[in-house]
């Protein structure tokens, strides 16, 4: 058996809104991309969704829109995929990081204790598709004590008076808080519509207001759709109707638009998301710890609490009392039975740039403990009871090789 470990979904309506797209011969951005936009808008709830061509570029984007520069800083977690600092860094900006919680989520204790006088922002990372503790985080930058801090020093800035809440929800969408998309917890939420994750464009990302009342999200989204095409007074889908070829810049803007063609797939997809594609990757999840839960060495995700749920983006199999080079092993094992699995995510102060500007995996323990025993399974809506148990099956055998038949795989009574 040969087991990938994150085909996209397509099916007919996929492939019909992408011949669709071609047969109308409009490819770039469009009505398309507006389509999603407006899908984007009911599933989340939020006030404004802008479509760009990677969580990246939105991230950049929302950055700068917010002033974020040289001297700045921006509080992250250690555990998350480079993307997240290296938005900071393209700022010019100093991305400060902290450990996580044993739910992979960033600690928000942690953060209360890294607020300087320069912090202007936090991104705050949904991991595995279970959001982050963001009334604990929404009360930290509300706190007059932290306001007391905050040194505004742009217009967008002064407006908002306080710590800008960005949601790295590159991994999340779909996910609830206290029965609510978990998307408006946050002043702007982003996500990743790569090609592995829950909704896909190929590449692509998607970004969500929810900025208060002291802004006009309407205002926002226009400027920024401006801001996604080199600071364009018109796309090239107005341009296109009739005489209308006139246009301006009017400031330094990103090119970063969404395509039609791109927009096409993740159209078809979200609007099979919450009857079908959602359901069937919690279906999958729910297998896995059922399958799992007798052994004394697996470690249950945090899938549902009492205010959060996840998107069941991952599966994170954790193992107790393993090493690294025994998750790699058992990692190895797996890979030699057609199983292919994943790790999310290395920390970044191991990865070789950012040991290179001063970060320490030692400082950031528990990012370290828990990547060292993760392996994150295939989860997605094609695969079957079959494969399922295949993979379950030798996880259980990997396990017991590497535990050569010791306690670790003592069932539990």
């Amino acid at each position: 058996m040969n087991i990938p470990f994150s085909p996209p979904f397509i099916d007919q309506s996929v492939i019909d809104q992408v011949l669709d797209t071609l047969q109308n011969k409009w490819i770039t951005s469009g009505p398309k991309v507006k389509a999603l936009e407006l899908e984007i808008l009911k599933l989340t709830g939020s006030k404004a969704a802008v479509c760009v061509n990677s969580w990246t570029s939105g991230a950049i984007m929302m950055l700068k829109w917010f002033g974020i520069k040289e001297g700045d800083e921006v509080i992250v977690p250690a555990y998350t995929y480079c993307a997240t600092a290296l938005s900071i860094l393209h700022c010019g900006a100093t991305p400060v990081m902290v450990d996580i919680l044993d739910d992979l989520t960033i600690d928000p204790l942690k953060i209360k204790q890294a607020i300087t006088s320069k912090t202007k922002a936090i991104i705050a990372v949904d991991i595995a598709g279970l959001p982050c503790h963001y009334e604990a985080i929404n009360s930290i930058i509300k706190d007059p004590d932290i306001n007391q801090l905050f040194n505004p020093e742009t217009d967008k800035q002064n407006l908002l008076g306080r710590i800008l809440l960005i949601s790295d929800a590159a991994h999340s969408i779909g996910a609830t808080y206290r029965n609510l998309p978990a998307a408006v917890k946050s002043d702007i939420t982003i996500f990743s519509f790569h090609a592995v994750k829950n909704i896909t464009t190929a590449e692509g990302g998607c970004i969500c207001l929810n900025l208060p009342e002291v802004f006009d999200n309407t205002e926002e989204y226009n400027f920024l759709k401006m801001f996604s095409l080199n600071g364009q007074t018109k796309d090239a889908f107005a341009k296109s109707m009739g005489a209308n070829w006139r246009y301006d810049i009017i400031f330094k803007g990103l090119k970063i638009n969404m395509p039609d063609i791109c927009a096409a797939i993740g159209l078809a997809q979200i609007r099979l998301y919450n009857d079908h594609l959602l359901p069937l990757r919690k279906k999958i999840a729910m297998k896995y710890c059922h399958k799992l839960k007798m052994f004394n060495w697996f470690i249950h995700p945090i899938l549902k609490d009492k205010t959060r749920e996840s998107s069941y983006h991952l599966f994170p199999l954790r193992i107790k009392n393993i090493t690294e080079a025994d998750r790699d092993q058992i990692i190895d094992f797996l890979v030699s039975r057609g199983i292919n699995v994943n790790v999310h995510f290395i920390p970044m102060p191991m990865l070789s740039y950012f040991k290179s500007i001063g970060y320490k995996i030692e400082d950031y323990p528990n990012s370290y403990k828990q990547y060292a025993c993760e392996i994150s399974l295939p989860i997605y809506p094609q695969l079957t009871d079959e494969e399922v148990n295949y993979i379950v099956e030798n996880v259980i055998d990997g396990v017991n090789i590497k535990a050569n038949k010791s306690k670790l795989l003592e069932v539990v009574s």
